[in-house]
C-alpha cells in the first residue's frame, strides 16, 4: 500500500465521529484554540493537534471544518499537515493556507481532505504557526465557490508540542 493511501486511510479514521470510537481517543489538552488528542488503534499510536475555524465566510455555510499537524511514529511520519473544510474540494482550484506574508499550497486532495506533499514545506508552515497569530485556509467546493476558513493560532504552539510529545 502507498504511502499516501496509508495517510488517507490513516485520516479518514480520525474523523469518524468521536463517539463511535471513543474509547480510543484521548483529548491530552487544550491550548487555547488548540487542542491535543491521542488515538491508540491497533496497529500504533497517532498524536495529533487540531483546531477549528473562529471564522467562516461564506457565514450561511456552517461546515464542520478543522486543521491538523499529525505524527504517526509506526509510519514515520511526522509534522503530517491535513485539513478538511467539511465539503468536497473541487479539483479545478487550489487549496492554500496564508499567514502574514507566507502562502502555501496543498497538494493532494480527496473528498474533503487535504494533504501538503512535502514534509520540507509542512515544516516551514509549522515554523510560520507557531509565529503567526491566524492561518487562513481558502478552497472551492465542488461548484466552484470559493470558502475561507480563519484559524487562530492562539495555542497552536502548546498543542504541537504536546503531540509530538505524546508520539516521541
Amino acid at each position: 500500500m502507498s504511502i499516501i493511501n496509508k495517510i488517507i486511510i490513516s485520516t479518514i479514521l480520525i474523523f469518524f465521529p468521536f463517539n463511535l470510537i471513543a474509547e480510543e481517543v484521548k483529548k491530552v489538552g487544550k491550548f487555547k484554540d488548540w487542542e491535543t488528542m491521542v488515538l491508540k488503534k491497533s496497529d500504533g499510536i497517532v498524536c495529533f493537534a487540531q483546531s477549528k475555524p473562529v471564522l467562516q465566510s461564506p457565514k450561511t455555510n456552517k461546515r464542520d471544518s478543522r486543521l491538523f499537524v499529525t505524527f504517526r511514529p509506526n509510519e514515520k511520519i511526522v509534522d503530517e499537515i491535513s485539513l478538511t473544510a467539511g465539503y468536497e474540494f473541487n479539483k479545478q482550484n487550489s487549496i492554500t493556507a496564508k499567514s502574514g506574508k507566507f502562502k502555501y499550497k496543498f497538494d493532494i486532495s480527496q473528498e474533503n481532505f487535504a494533504w501538503i506533499a512535502d514534509n520540507k514545506v509542512e515544516k516551514k508552515m509549522i515554523r510560520t504557526m507557531k509565529k503567526g497569530s491566524r492561518i487562513m485556509v481558502s478552497g472551492y467546493n465542488s461548484s466552484g465557490s470559493q470558502t475561507i476558513d480563519h484559524y487562530s493560532l492562539l495555542g497552536f504552539t502548546k498543542a504541537y508540542n504536546e503531540a509530538k510529545k505524546s508520539c516521541g
